[in-house]
């Protein structure tokens, strides 16, 4: 499968796990829970196969996109960091729901300047077969990603 045709496919994936959020009533604590879980499990799995195998390959073939790399690569670590305090809370807590609220506005933000602004553009310059070799990586990566935020290694390499 097409790399950028994965990425967007999580990106619906994760897309529908809000939208079940945000149809929850406060008195479904269990149901925010489960969905907090999978919540947690697909971003971090995304995020993880992006920075290790997407990133280094769109910088290298499209460099002009180096730029929304490096604040991606930002927000990734901004929305870890919030994957890993949901994970941890209870969600009767007074901040369980306003916290998930948060991180939907910033996954929505970054999944729109991603697919808007330079998916088209990694996409010109990849072309078909090199996209199509880095969706099997990304594949194979997914099955060996960490499905815990605190096991995201930092960055700083990229």
């Amino acid at each position: 499968m097409d790399a950028i045709v994965l990425l967007r496919e999580d990106h619906k994936t994760v897309e529908k796990l809000f939208k079940r959020f945000e149809k929850t009533s406060d008195g479904d604590r269990a149901e925010r829970r489960r969905i907090a879980d999978e919540v947690i499990e697909e971003l971090t799995v995304h995020a993880w196969v992006e920075e290790k195998f997407f990133y280094p390959a769109a910088r290298e073939l499209a460099p002009d996109t180096t730029d929304h790399i490096l604040e991606s690569i930002e927000e990734h670590h901004a929305v870890v960091w919030m994957l890993s305090e949901i994970k941890d809370m209870d969600p009767g807590d007074e901040r369980f729901k306003a916290k998930m609220s948060v991180l939907m506005e910033q996954v929505r933000h970054h999944v729109e300047e991603e697919e808007q602004d330079w998916f088209p553009e990694v996409r010109k310059a990849m072309g078909r077969n090199r996209l199509t070799e880095l969706g099997g990586e990304l594949e194979a990566g997914k099955k060996r990603a960490p499905r815990d935020p605190l096991a995201v290694p930092s960055s700083d390499s990229t």
